[in-house]
C-alpha cells in the first residue's frame, strides 16, 4: 500500500471506515508532506492546519459511534473561491486578501458532512480568470510534474495539491474549461458535471450562467465519489437542479465500452495541434473502440463560434458580478475625497490586469447601443451550438475529444490573451450547452525544448444529466490505459516527499 498521504479518496474512506488507520493520522500524515513540499509547489494560499486536526477528531468520534461515512478522512483542498466558515476567502485577489467568510458552500459542507479534511484553501487565476494560474496576485502555482510549466488554469492550486498528493480530492470550479484543462495539466481526471447538478451557493461568482463545481482526482473512481456526496437540489441556489433520481455514480463504473457509441467531432481534427499530439489522441479513439466503443463521428458546426461567444457572455456577467466589490461593503477599501474617486481608486488597487480586461469587456457589450449587437448575439449563437450537440447526441452516447490542445507550457509562455483564450477551445463549447464533461489521462507528450513527458487528456462529453454514464465510461477507460499511473510528479531535491 502506498504512504498515507499518496493513497486515493477511496482507499482513506475505506481503511477510515474499517478503523485500520484514524482521519487523524491520515490528516497529520498530508499535513507533514505539505509542509515539506509546498513551498516549491505553491498549491496553498492558506493551510488549515487546526482546522482540519479538528475535523479530523470529529470524523473519528463519528467513526467511533458507529457511522459510515463516504469519504471519512479524505484531505480535500478548497479553490479559494468557495467560501469556508472561518477562513480567508480570497479568489486570489488583492480586492479580497483578507476577507474572512462568514459562511460555507453547500458543496463544501457536503463534503465536510461526508467526512472530508479541509487541508487549505487552494490558488487560481485571479477570480477563476485564466487558463494557467499565473493571473494570481497572491502566489506562483507550479505544475507536480514540472516545476517549470504552469498546472493550468483557473483550478490551478487544487489540481497541483491532488496531483503533488497534497490532497485527494481537489475542488474546483469549472467556468468555460476551468477543472478540466488544469486535470489534463496535472495527470488528473477533471470533471464537470452538467450545469446545476452542484449547488454554486457560496461559490463566489465570476459568470452565473456558467460556472458550475466539481472535483478534481487521481481516479475517476474518486470522482464519482466525491460527485455522489455534493449532488443534488439546494434551497439556497435557484439554479441548482433535481433531475430524475439515477444510481449513484460510484455504483456505475463499468468495466468496457460494450454498446456505446462514442461521437469523434468531424471538426475537432487534432492533426493541426503536431504529430505527437495528434497520435496520442488516435491511439486514444483506438483504445475506445477496443473496449467495445462503436465509433461515429458527428458534426458540430458552430463549435468553432465557441471562443467568441463565451468572451463576450462571460465577461458581461462577470461586469455585472464584480460590480459588488466597491470597497464600501467588504474587502479592499481605498480611501478618497468623495465615493466617485473611492470605487476608482479601491477597483483600480484591487482588480489585477486580466480581470480589468474582462470588465472592460462585458461592460461594452452590455452598455447601450451595443447590448444586441454583442451580448444577444451571442446568447443565440450559444442556443445554436447546444442545438448541435442534441443531434449529435442522436447519434451517439458520448462525445470524445481533446481536452487541451498541448500540454502545460513554461511559465509566460503565452503572455498575449489571444493565445492564452485559445487553450479553452475544446472545453468551451461544452459549458456553453450545459453540459457534463472531463478530462481523464490518455498520455504523454514531451513538449518543443523540454525534458520531461508531461500529461495529456482526453475529454469525454455526455448529455445533460447522464454523469453516471460519463464516469462509467471513464472508468473503463482509465483502467484498460492506466496512463496516469506511468509516471510520478518530481519533487525537488531536498523537499521532502
Amino acid at each position: 500500500m502506498d504512504a498515507l498521504h499518496e493513497r486515493s479518496a477511496a482507499q482513506v474512506a475505506r481503511a477510515v471506515n474499517a478503523r485500520e488507520v484514524s482521519a487523524r493520522e491520515v490528516t497529520d500524515a498530508v499535513l507533514a508532506h505539505v509542509d515539506g513540499i509546498d513551498a516549491h509547489v505553491g498549491a496553498y494560499l492558506t493551510t488549515l492546519h487546526d482546522l482540519a486536526r479538528a475535523q479530523a477528531d470529529r470524523i473519528d468520534e463519528r467513526i467511533r459511534q458507529g457511522e459510515t461515512l463516504p469519504l471519512a478522512g479524505v484531505p480535500v483542498a478548497v479553490k479559494d473561491n468557495m467560501c469556508l466558515e472561518g477562513t480567508r476567502t480570497t479568489c486570489a485577489s488583492k480586492i479580497l486578501e483578507h476577507w474572512v467568510s462568514p459562511y460555507t458552500a453547500t458543496a463544501v459542507q457536503r463534503i465536510l458532512d461526508a467526512g472530508g479534511i479541509p487541508i487549505g484553501k487552494a490558488n487560481l487565476d485571479e477570480f477563476a480568470m485564466g487558463s494557467s494560474c499565473e493571473n494570481s496576485a497572491l502566489g506562483v502555482t507550479r505544475n507536480p510534474y514540472d516545476l517549470t510549466r504552469v498546472p493550468g488554469g483557473s483550478t490551478g492550486g487544487p489540481a497541483a495539491a491532488v496531483g503533488a498528493y497534497e490532497a485527494a480530492i481537489g475542488l474546483g470550479s469549472d467556468t468555460g474549461g476551468s477543472i478540466r484543462e488544469p486535470g489534463a495539466f496535472c495527470n488528473l481526471v477533471g470533471f464537470k458535471p452538467t450545469y446545476g447538478r452542484i449547488s454554486r451557493y457560496g461559490l463566489i461568482a465570476f459568470a452565473s450562467s456558467l460556472d458550475q463545481i466539481g472535483p478534481l482526482t487521481r481516479t475517476v473512481q474518486d470522482a464519482a465519489l466525491a460527485y455522489d456526496v455534493m449532488a443534488g437540489k439546494d434551497p439556497m441556489d435557484a439554479t441548482s437542479v433535481s433531475p430524475p433520481p439515477e444510481e449513484p455514480a460510484a455504483g456505475a463504473l463499468r468495466a468496457d465500452l460494450r454498446g456505446l457509441r462514442v461521437g469523434i467531432v468531424k471538426e475537432f481534427a487534432t492533426q493541426a495541434l503536431g504529430d505527437d499530439i495528434d497520435a496520442v489522441y488516435r491511439q486514444a479513439y483506438r483504445d475506445l473502440e477496443a473496449l467495445g466503443a462503436e465509433i461515429v463521428e458527428v458534426s458540430l458546426p458552430t463549435a468553432d463560434y465557441g471562443l467568441a461567444t463565451y468572451y463576450l457572455i462571460a465577461p458581461a456577467e462577470c461586469s455585472s458580478n464584480l460590480s459588488r466589490f466597491d470597497g464600501v461593503r467588504y474587502g479592499l477599501r481605498v480611501d478618497a475625497d468623495d465615493v466617485t474617486q473611492m470605487y476608482e481608486r479601491t477597483r483600480a488597487a484591487g482588480f489585477g490586469p486580466e480581470v480589468k480586461r474582462r470588465i472592460l469587456i462585458g461592460t461594452y457589450a452590455l452598455s447601450s447601443g451595443y447590448y444586441d449587437a454583442y451580448y444577444v448575439r451571442a446568447q443565440k449563437a450559444r442556443t445554436l451550438i447546444a442545438n448541435d450537440f442534441k443531434r449529435a447526441f442522436a447519434a451517439c452516447d458520448l462525445i470524445a475529444c481533446p481536452a487541451a490542445s498541448q500540454p502545460a507550457f513554461t511559465f509566460n509562455a503565452k503572455s498575449d490573451p489571444y493565445s492564452m483564450y485559445m487553450m479553452d477551445y475544446y472545453t468551451i463549447p461544452m459549458s456553453l450547452a450545459g453540459l457534463p464533461a472531463l478530462s481523464v489521462p490518455c498520455g504523454w507528450v514531451t513538449p518543443p525544448g523540454g525534458a520531461t513527458p508531461m500529461p495529456m487528456g482526453l475529454q469525454l462529453c455526455a448529455p445533460i444529466f447522464a454523469e453516471s454514464l460519463l464516469l462509467g465510461a471513464a472508468h473503463a477507460y482509465e483502467q484498460a490505459t492506466k496512463h496516469a499511473e506511468k509516471r510520478k510528479p518530481v519533487f525537488p531535491e531536498g523537499a521532502r516527499a
